[in-house]
């Protein structure tokens, strides 16, 4: 298929662009994982926006591409300078983005999901992080309540059951 040379992102000053400046709602509609793959697969690492549909924002996080919230007037600056090569920087430490000219613009994050963007961790590494404390807490339950984990649910053939068995007439 050609290459649609109106398409602003189709642009050669934006070739090589890894930052999305975007509008309200963004990525209402776009609900499934695919929509982020789609963005990080044209090479964006970030999007910001005045506000995100909320299952487009959790997919975000959840796929490394880093949704930022600025205020609209903020996002209306940022349009307004973007001709050509404009070259934004993100510091997530910091939690700000910086124009070209060194104006600072700081931006909220929940501290989990920026130790997650920060350390390149998704959901399941988090959770096998915390392995130690699953294990013994799984070797806890089964002292508390070892009933849970007789026969009926063990691998182990020898289990004893303090069910008894026997012919139902």
């Amino acid at each position: 298929r050609a290459i649609n040379h109106d398409f602003v992102l189709n642009s050669p000053d934006y070739q090589g662009a890894s930052i999305l400046l975007a509008r309200d709602n963004f990525g209402c509609g776009s609900s499934r994982e695919h929509a982020v793959w789609a963005l990080q697969e044209f090479g964006f690492r970030a999007v910001i926006a005045p506000s995100f549909a909320d299952i487009f924002y959790g997919n975000c996080f959840k796929n490394g591409l880093l949704p930022i919230v600025l205020d609209n007037k903020i996002i209306d600056q940022l349009f307004a300078e973007t001709q050509g090569n404009y070259d934004l920087k993100i510091d997530l430490t910091s939690q700000s983005v910086v124009t070209p000219g060194g104006e600072t613009f700081s931006f909220e994050i929940d501290p989990v999901l920026k130790e997650k963007m920060l350390s390149g961790m998704d959901d399941i590494d988090m959770t096998l992080a915390e392995r130690e404390l699953i294990e013994q807490f799984e070797i806890g339950h089964r002292t508390r309540q070892p009933w849970l984990f007789e026969r009926a649910f063990s691998n182990d053939k020898t289990a004893k059951s303090n069910h008894s068995e026997g012919k139902v007439s």
